[in-house]
């Protein structure tokens, strides 16, 4: 089939449809597809994403254009960060001629740490999300989510306790409605330091005794995460609306201790 021919074909998707009933997201998910971020200091990362993208459909049009979706993706781009983000966003309702759409990409991310005693370096994932919204007639709005594994240590196993404590890895989630860009690396940077420590994929002999120590020095509870972690996002300018969340994996029971906690700014 040569090019012209195509030109012939019947476009059922643009036809009419007699039920008036509008749809409010019809799309793409679960699509994995290469992508490159940039990270705090402006490098590429590149990540494999599971991409959701979709469009509302007005109720006299039959269906979207389901391969236009594919074709955006297929676009050569700069790597993505909040604000490239958007131009694409902006890119796919145009060119479905869409008034309300949403885009979301699921990707492991990875952040190189030094250790605290060697400095020997090794690689860390964290769970990022971007996700991008607009409603028919309302601004876009753009979340930045992050999953960082930190390590906790119970007050109460702490002072309880002839020696020793009980500690756990905990998974720190937050959810940010951002007003402005921010990157990944700020906001596991922000959960890591309200931790009772943070966790690294390479450790020697002395770093394992400084974090051991660190944790003990600095214990919290569940609760104390995410109230230490929502003072810090109460106070962050960029950020319009926010959800913190805690679950501990506890070592001492076959259950998780949870918290959650949710705000917006001023």
């Amino acid at each position: 089939m040569n090019a012209p021919d195509r030109f012939l074909l019947a476009d059922v998707q643009a036809s009419a449809d007699q039920r008036q009933l509008a749809i409010h997201k019809v799309g793409v998910k679960g699509l994995r597809y290469p992508l490159a971020v940039l990270d705090a200091g402006g490098k590429a990362q590149h990540t494999v994403a599971q991409v959701t993208m979709s469009v509302g459909l007005p109720p006299e049009v039959k269906g979207t254009r389901m391969s236009r979706f594919v074709e955006i993706l297929e676009q050569r781009r700069a790597p993505l960060n909040i604000d490239r983000l958007r131009h694409m966003f902006e890119d796919m309702l145009s060119r479905l001629d869409a008034g309300s759409g949403e885009i979301e990409l699921a990707f492991p991310y990875f952040i190189r740490k030094a250790a605290p005693v060697s400095t020997v370096e090794s690689l860390l994932d964290y769970d990022v999300r971007m996700i991008i919204g607009k409603r028919a007639g309302q601004a876009a709005e753009t979340t930045l989510e992050i999953v960082a594994p930190v390590t906790s240590l119970c007050p109460c196993s702490k002072e309880i306790s002839d020696y020793g404590a009980h500690n756990q890895r905990s998974h720190i989630t937050i959810v940010a409605k951002l007003r402005s860009g921010m990157t990944p690396d700020e906001l596991v940077r922000l959960a890591e330091e309200e931790a009772s420590c943070e966790v690294f994929g390479l450790l020697k002999r002395p770093d394992e005794k400084w974090v051991t120590e660190r944790a003990y020095d600095n214990p919290k509870f569940v609760e104390d995460l995410v109230r230490d972690i929502a003072l810090r996002l109460m106070r962050e300018p960029r950020i319009a609306q926010w959800t913190v969340k805690s679950e501990n994996f506890e070592s001492i029971h076959n259950h998780s201790a949870y918290a959650e906690i949710r705000g917006k700014n001023a």
